[in-house]
């Protein structure tokens, strides 16, 4: 089946009945199809058999924790990913969004405002810009096929990741100030911060093989914001 002819898949992740319940129900009264598991090991192989479009994933779980279902889903599967977190301190979110979640959610939270998350990640996969496959400098941006290469590599990218290269790809030389990169990335409806779009910058500049002190591709413009470097003619 076609996904985009089916509900998008859910898969909720937390070791507590209550608070996988509420979620549950808020995602199915948006239409979604939701699907629980209570421990990292279960949610590893649930996510491996169901495939699913979002996964909503407690850091703190019984088996292993959340970053480490986090890295092994990674490894195959490509799903936008929020963390819930009881956690407070910053450097825990980062290393989430380091890992590769594409948003976070810190406990306690509404779970009305965390069905509005899931709801703009998956419309904003469903919106990224469509680009005409292209190389700059080495680096060709396929958006209909979510290819990437540099140097003829085949590079992975999270959604996040892709749509912030997506974003830069379209004007090479341009600089996006960090708030038109978070509104054409994300939407204008993105909940997340200036913080988090740092982070997946730094992933995504990691993964280019880009130096940020002497970068070949993404340019920071210092109290401006980023720019894909044009090639050189």
């Amino acid at each position: 089946m076609d996904p985009h002819d089916r509900p998008p898949r859910v898969l909720v992740v937390d070791d507590e009945p209550p608070i996988r319940a509420v979620v549950r129900g808020f995602l199915e009264r948006d239409g979604l199809d939701v699907t629980e598991a209570e421990d990292g090991p279960t949610a590893v192989a649930a996510a491996r058999k169901l495939e699913p479009d979002v996964i909503v994933l407690d850091v703190m779980l019984p088996g292993f924790d959340g970053l480490e279902v986090l890295r092994q889903v990674r490894g195959f599967s490509d799903p936008m990913v929020v963390l819930l977190t009881a956690r407070t301190e910053e450097v825990d979110r980062i290393v989430g969004l380091r890992v590769g979640a594409d948003d976070y959610v810190t406990k306690p939270f509404s779970a009305a405002e965390l069905a509005a998350r899931v709801g703009a990640l998956l419309r904003r996969r469903r919106q990224l810009p469509r680009t005409e496959p292209g190389a700059h400098a080495g680096l060709a941006v396929d958006e209909a096929r979510r290819l990437v290469t540099v140097d003829g590599a085949r590079i992975e990218l999270t959604a996040t990741e892709f749509g912030v290269l997506v974003a830069l790809a379209r004007d090479p030389g341009v600089v996006l100030t960090r708030q038109q990169l978070l509104d054409q990335a994300w939407g204008e409806e993105w909940l997340g911060g200036e913080r988090s779009l740092e982070v997946h910058v730094a992933n995504l500049r990691r993964k280019l093989g880009d130096d940020p002190s002497g970068p070949r591709f993404v340019e920071t413009v210092r109290g401006v914001g980023y720019r894909l470097r044009a090639p050189a003619r």
